[in-house]
């Protein structure tokens, strides 16, 4: 469609904003792929429920199940401005640009070499990844288990087990952090052979 024949009122105000601005509104609608947002100033959207909208990713910083984990229909949001989506003449939004991010928390405070006490959240071929707070999960690569890789993780770790960790790397570009065990501690969190 040609939004700018079509709605030239409202690619004028799109045209207008700039990343970084902070954008209020009220959640129009909640789909499976994202959040439209009617915005409080500018022109309504002339096929979706709002002007704005928020992909999945940018709800929040934690990882989520479904949009309502974080919002409701009617609910007041301030989001900042991403981008001006030309194909379906939206704004881009986030809501979790405006909240801290817990990666970086962690990476403040947390040295690589730290130990953590963290839980067991799910072991799979690649290894086991923990949950050390603040829905922050790192991986201990199968590579690190027992010193030896792990045939099979899923056998060894048992979900919800409280282990003890070592912050082996924090990539927080990529959002990853990397785990190891205390040499000490191996067999912590690790369920005994039946």
């Amino acid at each position: 469609m040609d939004w700018q024949s079509e709605s030239p009122g409202l690619c004028a105000f799109l045209e207008t904003l700039h990343r970084g601005d902070i954008l209020s509104g009220t959640v129009a609608a909640i789909e499976r792929f994202g959040v439209f947002v009617a915005l409080d100033d500018g022109p309504a959207h002339p096929l979706f429920p709002g002007v704005g909208f928020i992909v999945i990713p940018e709800l929040s910083w934690r990882r989520i199940d479904a949009p309502t984990d974080v919002v409701q229909v009617s609910q007041r949001v301030s989001c900042e401005f991403l981008q001006f989506d030309t194909y379906n003449a939206e704004a881009r939004l986030s809501l979790k640009a405006l909240e801290p991010d817990p990666l970086r928390a962690f990476a403040d405070r947390t040295p690589v070499g730290q130990e953590v006490r963290g839980t067991v959240e799910e072991a799979v071929p690649i290894g086991v990844f923990v949950e050390l707070g603040d829905g922050i999960v790192g991986l201990i690569p199968s590579k690190e288990i027992g010193g030896r890789p792990a045939v099979s993780p899923v056998e060894d770790f048992e979900a919800g087990a409280e282990i003890t960790v070592i912050v082996t790397e924090i990539e927080l570009p990529t959002r990853r952090i990397f785990l190891s065990r205390p040499k000490n501690t191996q067999r912590e969190g690790v369920v005994p052979a039946t």
